[in-house]
């Protein structure tokens, strides 16, 4: 069995809710996604998402974030959870930005 290395970013492949995940750069993206949470090192992760497929890569509103207790896998699954709710999904434990 092999262990996962913890400073090994986190990726999954997940389909939005309606409404779909806010992105920085390009707004709403909606359908087929994938997710990857990234240990910064100083603490805090960055979240990116892409249609599943593509190569351009969109950071999720709200990053980086500070990494809660239980680690980068607890906010990877976090963010996969607000990304099937859609709703313009952010990363989890941020507020929108005005």
């Amino acid at each position: 069995m092999t262990i996962p290395d913890p400073d090994s970013p986190l990726t999954d492949r997940v389909t939005a809710g309606p409404g779909g995940a806010m992105t920085v750069q390009v707004g709403v993206i909606t359908g087929d996604l994938t997710v990857t949470t990234t240990d910064r090192g100083d603490g805090t992760a960055r979240v990116v998402i892409q249609y599943t497929g593509a190569e351009d890569r969109y950071d999720l509103e709200g990053g980086p974030v500070r990494i809660p207790p239980g680690g980068v896998a607890v906010l990877h699954r976090a963010v996969l959870d607000a990304v099937r709710t859609g709703g313009a999904a952010q990363v989890p434990g941020t507020a929108p930005r005005p």
